[in-house]
This record gives structure tokens, C-alpha cells and sequence, in this order.
């Protein structure tokens, strides 16, 4: 793709800009470093555009202090793109009451359900489902739910899956799939995770 030209063009009837604007679905999944790095920096893309963008992270603990989030919040909230919203499972996610004592199997399944709220109303331009592969890799969540959902969203969503173990169903449905994989990592020779690098 030498300057980001594509190297056939399909015969669907679509115009050029009609295929540019289509509505994209990203899967990051692999056992490398760098999948929800690579869909916060696709957010910040998005963010600059002026695209509302919803965050769920699915996994990671509401303890954790995840410096992406800090930036495209304080970004969200600047005026200058569009608007940030983050969400965390870890919390109990944002629109559950804080008293209830959901299982994570059930929080994923109540994020999953936002998820689909949202995209039927077209709240957001860019949404980033991080580390949402594991539910659906552990079943919490039914893969071909997620693709009938993702198939008939409305509008010119975009949604980006990030996660060890994505479905190969999944991975047959998306329409741009990374892989990362390792080849060498510090904590292959005992070096834990540090500031700045891993958060």
C-alpha cells in the first residue's frame, strides 16, 4: 500500500469516498506488548478529528492509574477535539449503582449491553473496547452477538477490540486485525513493569 493507496480496487458499486468513509471495525490481539497502546493512539486520532470517543476497558482494575486515560480525559475535556468518555469494569462501570456487587462475568456482560445502547444511538464516533477479546474468549460475552451487533451498528462507527485470544470469528469479521508479537521483553530476564512504560 505505497502511500496509502490500495493495490486493488473492488467492484461493490461504492464510490471512492463512499469506501473511504466506511465504517471500520479494528481487532489488536496477540501475545506482544502494545495493543491498547496502539488503540489510545488511534483514539487521540480520533480525539483531534473532533470525534466523540467512548473508552471501555473490560479487564484492567478501576486501581490501576492508566496514564492514557489521565491524557485523553484531560483532552476530552480541553474543548479543542471531541469529547472523551472513559469507562472502567473495575468500578463497577459508570451507569451501574456502586452498591451492587456484580461478578466480572456480569460487569462484562453489563458493558457489553452499554456498548450496544450506545452504538444504537450513535453516541460515540470511536469506541475502544479494550481487552474486550477476554470475555469473549472466555464465553461471558457471545462472539456472534458482538459481530451482528457491529455488522448492523448505524452510522459511520468505528470500533476498535483490543485483547489476547480474539475469536477467530472475530478475526474473520474485522476489518483491520493486528497481531502483536513478542519477540523479547524485560520481564523475560525478571524486570518488573515500570513507570512511564507499562502505565
Amino acid at each position: 500500500m505505497p502511500k496509502g493507496q490500495p493495490e486493488t480496487v473492488p467492484d461493490d458499486g461504492l464510490t471512492t469516498r463512499q469506501r473511504r468513509n466506511r465504517p471500520l471495525v479494528f481487532v489488536h490481539t496477540g501475545p506482544g506488548k502494545g495493543k491498547s497502546t496502539a488503540a489510545f493512539g488511534l483514539a487521540l486520532r480520533a480525539w483531534n478529528q473532533g470525534w466523540p470517543v467512548g473508552v471501555f476497558q473490560f479487564v484492567k482494575s478501576a486501581k490501576w492509574k492508566v496514564g492514557e486515560e489521565r491524557a485523553l480525559t484531560v483532552l476530552g475535556a480541553s474543548g479543542e477535539g471531541g469529547p472523551v468518555v472513559w469507562h472502567k469494569m473495575g468500578e463497577g462501570w459508570s451507569w451501574v449503582q456502586r452498591d451492587s456487587q456484580l461478578s466480572n462475568e456480569e460487569a462484562a456482560r453489563e458493558g457489553w449491553e452499554q456498548v450496544k445502547r450506545d452504538l444504537a444511538a450513535e453516541t460515540h464516533k470511536l469506541y475502544v473496547l479494550d481487552e474486550f477479546a477476554y470475555p469473549l474468549h472466555w464465553g461471558w460475552v457471545d462472539t456472534d452477538e458482538v459481530i451482528e451487533v457491529l455488522r448492523d451498528r448505524p452510522g459511520t462507527q468505528h470500533v476498535v477490540i483490543t485483547g489476547r485470544n480474539a475469536p477467530e470469528k472475530l478475526i474473520g469479521f474485522a476489518d483491520l486485525v493486528t497481531e502483536m508479537t513478542k519477540i523479547k521483553h524485560p520481564m523475560d530476564t525478571g524486570q518488573k513493569g515500570q513507570r512511564g512504560i507499562e502505565w
